[in-house]
């Protein structure tokens, strides 16, 4: 735990909260003067034990549970970024999922532009997969340049999308499916995510991939075969990241090579001398 980091992100935030907007009335008299709520005030909000905020705040509360960390963060209206350092600071680790379930379905406009200045294959899509932005480049990788609305949903259930991933069984689908399930313990409340899991089981090819329970790697630096609809065969190694205001979204820029070799296998890392 970072008690001095913890307690200025909660008290910052406890200052910028009038009482009145939540139905306390400020007293006139003798007494307290600082802005905001009350540590009093926040247990009786967020519905705790007298003195449970203090602990937090205070940094005598060691591991506490995240649904308290979550419905402080929520009276607080901390963003998705604060969110994290909440976490971080209270936990040392990384938060289970998004603050809202709305975090992680939007990035701003400049994406599409960003995306556009690619030479290589680019994509953003939202935490459900959903596209959201891609290049010129990426539209011709598809036959009838018709790019699917949701990534995933392509890459498991459409028979299409199964024949441009060459080697789908063995390649694409024990590494893409469990990424799936990784999304749905982070947002378990995804509708597109429950359905696109929904028609993942009701399909016997695909289920007995998704049911493996093989660990969620990400797709960074790895290279599989592809079909290009105008390149033809070849390998595609991807380069995966994260727009900081929406966790769950991906950036994703595709470095193509046709043919039958490899064109990176186990590049080595890059380094600062």
């Amino acid at each position: 735990m970072n008690k001095t980091a913890l307690r200025a992100l909660l008290r910052e935030r406890r200052a910028l909260i009038a009482p009145e907007s939540h139905g306390f009335v400020r007293s006139t008299g003798q007494g307290r003067r600082a802005p905001g709520l009350s540590q009093h005030q926040v247990d009786q909000l967020l519905h705790r034990t007298l003195g449970t905020y203090h602990r937090l705040e205070s940094g005598n509360y060691p591991n506490p549970p995240t649904a308290l960390l979550r419905d402080v963060a929520r009276l607080f209206g901390l963003n998705e970024q604060e969110w994290v350092s909440l976490c971080r600071y209270a936990l040392l680790q990384d938060p289970p999922g998004p603050l809202h379930l709305s975090a992680g379905k939007e990035v701003p406009g400049v994406w599409q532009e960003a995306v556009e200045g690619v030479r290589h294959m680019a994509y953003v899509t939202d935490a459900s997969w959903d596209m959201l932005a891609h290049n010129e480049a990426f539209t011709r990788m598809f036959p009838d340049g018709q790019v699917p609305s949701n990534i995933m949903r392509w890459m498991v259930l459409d028979p299409v999308g199964r024949a441009h991933l060459l080697d789908w069984q063995t390649s694409w689908a024990p590494m893409v499916l469990p990424q799936l399930h990784g999304a749905l313990a982070s947002r378990p409340e995804d509708e597109t995510l429950r359905q696109i899991e929904k028609e993942v089981l009701a399909d016997p090819d695909v289920a007995v991939h998704y049911g493996a329970g093989r660990p969620h790697p990400h797709p960074d630096g790895d290279e599989r075969p592809l079909m290009h609809a105008d390149l033809g065969p070849g390998w595609v190694t991807m380069c995966a990241a994260q727009p900081l205001t929406a966790p769950g979204a991906r950036l994703m820029i595709l470095v193509f090579h046709p043919g039958a070799q490899r064109s990176h296998p186990r590049s080595p890392m890059l380094r600062s001398s």
